[in-house]
């Protein structure tokens, strides 16, 4: 009488576990690579902001925002309104308004339809558009200011990327700046943050937890 063996053999095992490292090692590699572009998207970001400066003073001998020109320079062009400190002085030559500012009295927030409607830039020109902020790859607001939420940050003009994972902002971190967290031009605060805060060191960085990046461009 033939006698059908039970369970695998070692043969078996060993291809069975060959075939699972192989499938796990390829999830991790396409995770690696997906953080990857993820990284390198939000590095983009920073790198564009700059761009769009000098784009826009070489075509208009202004700033975005603080255009005192703009009505010939962009016709149909919001102006910041009212004049008011820290939030809308037209002509300074400082991008007036916090990061974070979601109204048209600001000139942070018009900074970004002016470089749009200069052709420098993707995106809404409607300031009431759902869409008309700009995001991040977390879906975190991108903006731009001189007036820095991080306590020694201090440049003309910084641009902060709101909600990004701690993993990430180590990660730009050492691609864009110096690796540390909480010096150089490039600097991190809790997700948020407005008023001005000191800098989280790299070692007090959680990996899932949100913060704001911020640097100087």
């Amino acid at each position: 009488m033939k006698h059908n063996p039970s369970g695998f053999t070692l043969i078996e095992m060993a291809i069975a576990l060959a075939v699972t490292s192989l499938l796990l090692g390829a999830t991790l590699k396409g995770g690696e690579l997906i953080d990857s572009a993820r990284a390198k998207n939000i590095a983009l970001d920073f790198r564009n902001v700059p761009l769009y400066i000098s784009g826009y003073q070489d075509k208009f001998k202004a700033l975005p925002g603080d255009d005192a020109n703009l009505a010939n320079h962009l016709p149909g062009a919001t102006p910041c309104s009212p004049p008011a400190p820290g939030m809308c002085v037209i002509g300074n030559g400082v991008i007036d308004g916090k990061w974070s500012d979601t109204t048209v009295a600001s000139e942070s927030y018009l900074f970004w339809q002016h470089v749009r409607l200069a052709g420098l830039a993707d995106g809404s020109t409607d300031t009431s558009s759902g869409d008309y902020i700009p995001r991040n790859e977390f879906g975190g607001q991108i903006g731009i200011t001189s007036a820095s939420p991080i306590i020694g940050l201090k440049g003309k003009y910084i641009v902060c990327s709101d909600a990004i994972p701690g993993k990430f902002a180590k990660r730009i971190d050492v691609e864009l700046d110096d690796g540390n967290t909480a010096t150089g031009y490039m600097q991190v605060v809790d997700a948020g943050t407005t008023t001005p805060s000191n800098p989280t060191r790299t070692a007090n960085i959680v990996d899932d937890n949100r913060y704001l990046v911020c640097m100087i461009v």
